[in-house]
């Protein structure tokens, strides 16, 4: 059925995108098929064994078996973590977790030999550039007038002011549903999209029905349409008014997988700006903006953070940060506006990867950590921001966040024995040519240690570990889209939103640590089966439920009819 039309949003479903439904037969007396022990080699997608049926229905029971558990809620016994362990699942929720639970006739997923996760919260993604995958892999973010590769054809000048305006609705639906798909193909669970691509009420309704029939856990970010303000508004332009329309025709409730957040872009100005805002906060649900030196953002949220960046046009009164804020990259502000953020409990998602390949500015990290303390940390989620650039899976996000963070801490660490001075090498952010040994530590002469003189620097974070980017990917994504009491973590009582990963596959193989087996060593392909709601989305490497044939070829017609709207020749070994 579709959800939709369950909803009583009767819908033409000619030419439907998905395939009819197809859930696995359910397993035989017993469980699935028998699996291997831990070690044991066996292939990352096994194809035997029936899946569980019915799964996500009221009452429906199955029990995930054997694996490697690692809830993310350290407030559970054994901190949440087990070596081999069961989840129980009833209807949408998680029972119970712990080792040899008791789980009467209830069909049995063998997890011996994988890993047992939350599924990964993905709090930035513009869905809708599907169809433009690694058309500005070299590029930045602005135009730097320098007539190279990465300043020539770039993010705001193309795919924002160039190729989105081109887009019909059913351009943004499959490229919204497509995307979806992916990424829940890579284990990404729940995605903030913000759908830059707003130009009409019927634009609106393409990107919800999408996430809606995508069937995995969204928070439809309603933003402007990608250029206005620069570029003349089309008729039927109703942005950020036809937020009470949309949010009464499909968010009434909050016992579904899509939740809505209000896009308040700040660069866009006043009166929009402050309108958005005071919709949102009028509505009741969180506030997202991009915030970003290089968009001149800065003094706008100093001016919010002292309550004089404009008022509410409702109430009248004024607006300020608060804790219905999410704010993306962070990047280039003031330490005025950053206590702001942090003292008013605004949520701040960084997307390593894209900061640092087109021209942000440094991902927050420090920042974040050094405002922070142990009793009460300051910490981000992940996300992908635009496939037009990098690829979304979190398995990068994550190793990308862990490195960044620790080539700034290390190289922190090696320089502190020179003082500020001479500091860092021009050249290679590196040890200047006149660096300080150490001595009393260990015997490297430029390896501060504890003990060494001088010691260690104090005020350096400690490097990021395996645990901490997977808290990111994870439980932080929830908070930062206020979805922490349904998901984020593998508790009881909260909803199932669960990932199996291979770890008996040949790039992981053996295993020896579980958050280093994920951060480190995986990939997408290592992840074999996926649940959401307690329903399984995957099994055994295959989606289900969905026809990627089809859907492929028509996200590549909607591809050649965007870039032929464009002006935008096709050519798969440009220059750029």
């Amino acid at each position: 059925m579709c959800i939709l039309c369950d909803k009583g949003f009767p819908q033409n479903h000619t030419g439907s995108q998905l395939g009819r439904r197809n859930f696995l037969k359910t397993a035989a007396a017993g469980g699935a098929a028998a699996g291997l022990g831990l070690f044991a080699t066996r292939p990352a997608s096994a194809n035997d064994g029936d899946g569980p049926q019915d799964t996500g229905k009221r009452d429906r029971r199955y029990i995930i078996r054997g694996g490697a558990v690692m809830t993310m809620d350290p407030s559970m016994p054994n901190k949440g973590e087990w070596s081999m362990a069961d989840v129980l699942v009833e209807g949408k929720k998680i029972l119970a977790v712990g080792p040899n639970l008791h789980a009467g006739g209830a069909d049995e997923i063998d997890a011996r030999g994988k890993i047992v996760m939350p599924g990964f919260i993905d709090t930035h993604h513009h869905q809708f550039e599907t169809a433009l995958r690694s058309f500005l892999a070299d590029g930045v973010l602005i135009n730097d007038q320098t007539g190279s590769a990465s300043g020539s054809t770039t993010y705001f000048e193309y795919i924002l002011l160039t190729f989105a305006p081109k887009y019909l609705p059913d351009d943004v639906y499959i490229n919204e549903l497509f995307g979806g798909l992916s990424q829940l193909d890579a284990g990404v669970t729940t995605v903030h999209d913000v759908s830059q691509i707003h130009y009409s009420k019927e634009h609106s309704d393409a990107a919800v029905k999408a996430l809606f029939h995508t069937g995995r856990r969204a928070a439809f970010g309603y933003f402007e349409g990608a250029g206005q303000g620069i570029i003349p508004s089309p008729p039927g332009y109703v942005y950020p008014q036809d937020a009470y329309r949309l949010h009464d025709r499909f968010f009434r409730s909050t016992d579904q997988l899509v939740t809505m957040i209000m896009g308040g872009e700040v660069y866009i100005g006043q009166p929009t700006y402050t309108q958005a805002w005071s919709i949102g906060r009028d509505l009741g649900i969180p506030i997202a903006a991009h915030i970003l030196s290089p968009f001149g953002i800065r003094p706008i949220l100093d001016s919010l953070a002292d309550g004089t960046g404009g008022n509410n046009t409702i109430t009248g009164q004024a607006l300020k940060i608060g804790p219905d804020n999410l704010f993306i990259h962070m990047t280039g502000m003031s330490d005025k506006g950053w206590n702001a953020v942090h003292h008013n409990g605004a949520q701040v998602s960084i997307a390593f990867p894209i900061e640092m390949n087109m021209r942000h500015g440094m991902p927050p990290i420090i920042r974040m950590q050094t405002l922070g303390t142990p009793s009460s940390p300051f910490e981000p989620s992940l996300s992908v921001d635009v496939e037009c650039t990098l690829t979304a899976d979190f398995f990068t996000q994550m190793r990308s966040a862990m490195n960044l963070q620790r080539m700034l801490v290390n190289q922190m660490i090696l320089d502190s024995p020179n003082g500020n001075q001479n500091l860092p090498n021009p050249l290679d952010w590196g040890l200047p040519e006149t660096a300080a040994p150490v001595s009393g530590g260990t015997f490297p002469p430029y390896w501060p240690a504890a003990n060494s003189v001088p010691p260690l620097p104090s005020g350096v974070p400690a490097p990021l570990t395996t645990r901490d980017v997977l808290r990111y990917a994870t439980i932080n994504g929830a908070k930062a889209l206020r979805l922490d009491g349904k998901t984020g973590t593998l508790t009881p009582g909260k909803e199932a939103d669960i990932l199996i990963l291979d770890a008996t596959a040949i790039n992981v193989a053996p295993l020896n640590q579980v958050p280093g087996a994920v951060v480190s060593l995986m990939d997408r392909t290592n992840v074999e089966t996926v649940i959401v709601a307690g329903k399984v989305r995957k099994w055994k490497g295959q989606l289900l439920d969905v026809n990627i044939p089809n859907l492929r070829r028509q996200l590549e017609n909607s591809r050649d009819r965007i870039f032929a709207a464009a002006g935008i020749p096709q050519n798969l070994f440009s220059g750029q």
